[in-house]
């Protein structure tokens, strides 16, 4: 039986689900988020508990169930508290700062990045070497965070690039010379 897709995921105040059929939608004080289930999962509501259960003990099903109870509890998570990503951008002259909701990278191109956010996601410049993504969808503000690595990953022989806060980026030795 999956551990996590046993676990209830209780609903706090101020925050409502509702449940047609198999869509679920979570109302809280930061947003809504809506989101289908595959059929075969059965969600239950019962006082301020969301449980998730499955039918069968088929690859598929145990596959979905804690995936589905995951996804639910991060909903729930999402629409109470938010979700943030932050960003370090490491190098001589590389910065960001933002114009307007754009934002906008000098990371050792020709041009400057700039990168425009979803409607729902919001991205702060704290100092010109960070960027944060906030959100109340998981997965739209890692999609984010990660196309802004992308402009220009971090390197393992500098160090140079942009890369999430508190990540580890394995150095390589140079080149010998002779």
């Amino acid at each position: 039986m999956s551990r996590i897709g046993k676990k209830p995921v209780e609903i706090p105040a101020g925050v409502t689900v509702t449940l047609d059929k198999n869509t679920v939608t979570v109302k809280g004080p930061k947003g809504e988020l809506t989101r289908s289930f595959n059929s075969d999962m059965e969600i239950k509501i019962e006082e301020n508990v969301l449980t998730v259960s499955r039918p069968s003990d088929v690859k598929e099903h145990r596959a979905l169930h804690g995936t589905t109870r995951a996804v639910i509890a991060n909903m729930v998570e999402g629409v109470s508290k938010g979700f943030e990503r932050g960003l370090e951008l490491i190098g001589v002259g590389y910065r960001a700062q933002k114009q307007g909701s754009k934002l906008v990278l000098n990371v050792g191109y020709s041009h400057t990045v700039e990168i425009e956010p979803e409607s729902g996601l919001e991205i702060e410049v704290p100092v010109n070497t960070k960027v944060i993504v906030k959100g109340t969808d998981k997965e739209r503000v890692g999609a984010l965070a990660a196309n802004i690595r992308g402009v220009r990953p971090p390197e393992p022989y500098k160090g140079k690039g942009i890369r999430y806060e508190g990540e580890f980026v394995r150095r390589k030795e140079g080149k010998t010379g002779k």
